[in-house]
């Protein structure tokens, strides 16, 4: 591994972390459901993301493999949170 993308690595990890700690914050102060909701869209993402740059990292198939996971159970997490956010009701 370049140094280059050795540091880029490390500066991209420390940076998600970051975000997960802003995303946090608005998780638990968010004034709206709404802002919770995108709080909790953007926190999967980024973790979704630090599996990806972690898979990068070590060369390993098993971190992508979690990132998938971590991306389809964020995305119908999302939906059934929006559509108990519009109508009140998951599961008609």
């Amino acid at each position: 591994m370049t140094p280059i993308l050795f540091w880029g690595l490390k500066i991209a990890l420390f940076l998600l972390a970051v975000a997960m700690l802003c995303a946090l914050f608005r998780l638990l102060v968010g004034p709206a459901a709404q802002d919770r909701v995108m709080a909790l869209d953007c926190l999967y993402i980024n973790g979704m993301l630090t599996m990806l740059v972690l898979g990068i990292t070590y060369t390993s198939n098993v971190y992508f493999e979690a990132a998938m996971l971590i991306a389809l159970f964020g995305f119908v997490g999302s939906t059934a949170l929006a559509k108990f956010l519009l109508r009140g009701e998951v599961i008609e």
